[in-house]
């Protein structure tokens, strides 16, 4: 993955790259840079979380295509947890905080965060392996339950973790 941090301060534009040699402002373009990274990344991976979530609705189909009613109610357990989770993330705030705002959040508070959101990349992986064995397990309905249980029980610790993301620049611990 490239960094995406990165990917942003390379695109700016002539204007913000003089400006950064003004002395204090170049902090400001850093930060803002830090927020569109950060904007950036919680919509892919908010993207990423999307695609496993169609998967696990198709597989859903499936179940009641083959007549496994039993496990449907199961499979929708995990899709309201990816559910809950996608909406979370792309309705967050961004690494930011405005000149008046309660919070404030340095550089490196940002960058903390950009470090926090880029462990749910790992997430949405094992979430797809997760799917993979649920996919298998269709034709094995003994270890089914346990496959739904644990795609289930890794969306639900993505939202958690996503819960504890503010304590980032709260310094509070759950």
């Amino acid at each position: 993955m490239t960094d995406l941090f990165k990917k942003v301060t390379d695109s700016q534009d002539v204007f913000k790259k003089l400006a950064s040699h003004i002395p204090g402002f170049s902090g400001y373009i850093e930060r803002q840079n830090r927020r569109a990274a950060d904007k950036l990344m919680r919509e892919t991976i908010a993207d990423r979380f999307q695609e496993q979530w169609t998967r696990a609705s198709e597989l859903q189909t499936d179940m009641i295509n083959n007549g496994m009613i039993a496990y449907v109610d199961d499979m929708e357990r995990a899709t309201i947890q990816m559910r809950t989770f996608i909406d979370k993330i792309r309705t967050a705030s961004y690494g930011y905080s405005g000149l008046f705002d309660a919070v404030k959040i340095n550089e490196d508070e940002l960058a903390q965060l950009y470090a926090f959101d880029q462990g749910f990349f790992l997430a949405v992986e094992e979430i797809g392996r997760a799917l993979d064995n649920v996919e298998a397990s269709l034709n094995d309905e003994a270890g089914l339950p346990a496959a739904i249980r644990n795609l289930t029980t890794l969306a639900r610790q993505s939202t958690e973790a996503f819960g504890r993301r503010s304590e980032v620049f709260t310094g509070s611990e759950g």
